[in-house]
């Protein structure tokens, strides 16, 4: 059943049947005081209204049977698949520069549970899904970084803004939904994409 969606630059249609929800790293290490993004120094208190959207959609999308699928970041505890010397990954991942500079919080820190979008790919192809209701955190990083390769990969990506919240100033969220609306998907809001995903 096609439903139009309220969105910027402007309102699309998604069916229902090919819809997916995607959180992406919506967990204690970005969301949560004494996790990762804490310990950098990023304010998180705007985690806590961002999960609360963020649970105001996936409801909405479990009331019309639709996939809802999380998405975690994680490194085992011998940081097996953090990259070797030559990669720039330790020098500018977050957890990889705090587990470096404070060694206990190695293998606490993030846990196992790291993804790849080709394995993801391979599951929304597999139930039909062609557009990706998203939200998350870091909206600048994870989010960005997934809506992209989402779009790269020929899906309808939106972003639920205020689902969504930024490793940084509000201004970088103003500049990531900028780049959302304008280059790779749309943007919307968690009421909005809860009154279509409820709409008979």
């Amino acid at each position: 059943m096609k439903i139009a969606l309220p969105a910027r630059p402007e309102p699309i249609e998604i069916d229902r049947e090919q819809t997916a929800v995607l959180l992406v790293d919506m967990q204690n290490a970005f969301a949560s005081t004494g996790g990762m993004l804490d310990l950098a120094g990023i304010d998180v208190k705007p985690a806590a209204a961002a999960v609360a959207n963020a649970r105001l959609v996936v409801d909405a999308a479990r009331d019309a049977n639709m996939p809802v699928i999380y998405l975690v970041m994680g490194y085992p505890p011998d940081q097996s698949t953090a990259g070797g010397d030559d990669s720039p990954n330790p020098r500018k991942e977050i957890a990889l520069c705090l587990m470096r500079e404070r060694p206990e919080l190695r293998g606490k820190l993030l846990t196992i549970g790291t993804w790849d979008f080709q394995i993801v790919d391979a599951l929304l192809r597999s139930r039909g899904i062609r557009t990706l209701l998203m939200a998350g955190i870091a909206s600048n990083v994870c989010v960005e970084s997934t809506l992209r390769d989402a779009y790269f990969h020929e899906y309808w990506p939106v972003m639920i803004e205020d689902a969504t919240m930024p490793a940084g100033s509000p201004e970088i969220q103003h500049a990531t939904v900028y780049n959302v609306s304008t280059f790779f998907g749309w943007v919307s809001s968690a009421a909005e994409v809860a009154g279509a995903l409820h709409a008979k």
